[in-house]
């Protein structure tokens, strides 16, 4: 177990990081999937209370990770604003954080289902699909088919993984990849999960051919399928 896990998709090498971003280090790039930026004042406007402190937690672990690693571009996978009224509802000094991160690098927004509309007012470019040597970047993963491309990173599903260990169970947020494509999980510090063995996962790995990688508090772990459990599981 380290802070960081190293795996090859589609020939490419990426390293994942204990705070939920992935690194492409040919590149230089740093990747990251559902940061639902205002989450918790999108619920406020709709009458549920929810302290209002999740944009500012999530910017400052994303700034960490930009300082970890430097990199002259990031790539955001999506979902990374709750909705398209968050201009109307981020403080100014979230807001600037934000543009002073994005405006130092290369950015680009991927659009999500949360965020169909490109960040106006914020540095870089927004796009449905980034496609950037042997990689193929999008929100929502695509199942395995006709249009599925090797080398995808997605994320939209919050992955997380669950298994048994010293008498307890622990879930926990994770990457789960195989040589073909990594799907992330949530970066937003406001966000659930869902586990890796439900069925919104099939027909996007080849049977047990995957690996979770799970995001502890200091440290990754890589687990084998064949220890994970469903939510079920007591």
């Amino acid at each position: 177990m380290s802070r960081h896990y190293e795996f090859v998709i589609n020939g490419v090498k990426l390293i994942a990081d204990v705070s939920g971003a992935l690194y492409r280090p040919d590149k230089n790039m740093l990747i990251v999937a559902d940061l639902h930026f205002e989450k918790a004042s999108a619920f406020a406007a709709r009458g549920v209370a929810l302290p209002p402190y999740d944009t500012a937690a999530t910017l400052r672990r994303l700034a960490d990770a930009f300082n970890a690693f430097n990199p002259q571009s990031f790539v955001s996978l999506g979902d990374a604003f709750h909705d398209d009224d968050w201009p109307s509802r981020m403080s100014q000094a979230d807001r600037a954080e934000l543009a002073r991160l994005t405006g130092a690098v290369e950015t680009v927004w991927v659009t999500g289902n949360h965020d169909p509309t490109p960040p106006i007012g914020l540095p870089g470019a927004a796009i449905e699909i980034f496609r950037d040597a042997d990689l193929v970047m999008r929100h929502e993963p695509l199942a395995r088919g006709a249009d599925f491309e090797a080398g995808e990173l997605a994320g939209h599903l919050h992955p997380c993984a669950k298994l048994r260990q010293r008498g307890r169970n622990l879930r926990r947020r994770c990457f789960v990849h195989d040589a073909q494509r990594v799907i992330l999980p949530a970066f937003g510090t406001l966000t659930g999960s869902l586990n890796v063995r439900d069925v919104a996962f099939d027909g996007l790995f080849d049977g047990t051919e995957y690996q979770a990688v799970m995001v502890g508090a200091a440290r990754l772990a890589a687990i084998q399928p064949n220890r994970l459990l469903p939510d079920r599981a007591r």
